[in-house]
């Protein structure tokens, strides 16, 4: 888990930022529009956009721009026809990254992810490349605040979850992808607040990087990331807490 839950806590730092930007609002607004085409428009049917609202809501999205967003994807208003892509590549020193996009135009999207790459010391590769490092995971990160650590693992792992691991400001718990909805319920009905929650890739093995190559494989990731087409990345890089603490100030 270490690579996925330190790139995962540098996104966290930069979400507010993101926030400001919008970049945030146009990733979740892509994903609640692609869930409701996929699965419908009833979040108690449809458990990603159920998941895809909670992320929003998390993000104080406005209830409008959601409405919108699922009646985008149910057919009710005219909008985009986004398609999910998934591109597989390598950064510096080897780190296998996996990157998947919401797209309207595949053509502009491969040709922008492909020169991120290359700009950054990389390189796109082929179709299943890398997929073999990772495995699906289902992800919640539950505030500090108020919290017994013991309590929620009790709960946690009654309702499916795996693993529980300590951030700074949160606690991170892992369980299979099927399992996220009940494990999520299952805090909130203990009115534990759940901070985020999705559905990631996280690698079974992890590539430890140091120095100046750490930081041209974070400068790819976070560029990759600023993409708008991109809703996320997974890379299996593992960087020494003190110099991530260095790289990230």
């Amino acid at each position: 888990m270490s690579g996925h839950s330190k790139w995962s806590s540098i996104k966290h730092k930069k979400a507010a930022k993101d926030a400001k930007r919008g970049k945030l609002f146009t990733k979740l607004i892509r994903e609640i529009t692609v869930a409701a085409r996929l699965g419908g428009a009833d979040p108690a049917s449809n458990p990603r956009l159920r998941t895809a609202i909670a992320a929003a809501k998390a993000a104080r999205m406005p209830n409008d721009n959601i409405d919108r967003a699922v009646k985008k994807g149910s057919g009710e208003l005219e909008g985009a026809n986004y398609e999910q892509v998934v591109y597989e590549g390598y950064g510096p020193a080897g780190v296998a990254i996996m990157v998947d996009v919401l797209t309207d135009n595949r053509n502009r999207t491969v040709a922008e992810i492909r020169s991120l790459f290359s700009k950054h010391n990389g390189s796109l590769g082929e179709n299943n490349c890398v997929s073999w490092i990772f495995s699906r995971c289902g992800l919640l990160r539950v505030g500090k605040g108020g919290v017994d650590e013991e309590r929620l693992y009790e709960i946690a792992v009654e309702a499916g979850a795996e693993d529980i691991s300590e951030e700074a400001d949160s606690f991170e718990l892992s369980m299979p992808p099927e399992n996220l909805e009940a494990v999520k319920d299952a805090l909130e009905k203990n009115g534990i607040a759940i901070l985020s929650a999705e559905v990631t890739r996280v690698p079974k093995s992890t590539v430890t990087v140091r120095g100046k190559e750490a930081e041209q494989v974070l400068k790819l990731l976070e560029a990759l990331e600023d993409n708008d087409d991109v809703q996320s990345v997974a890379a299996n890089l593992d960087v020494p807490q003190e110099e991530l603490e260095q790289i990230s100030a």
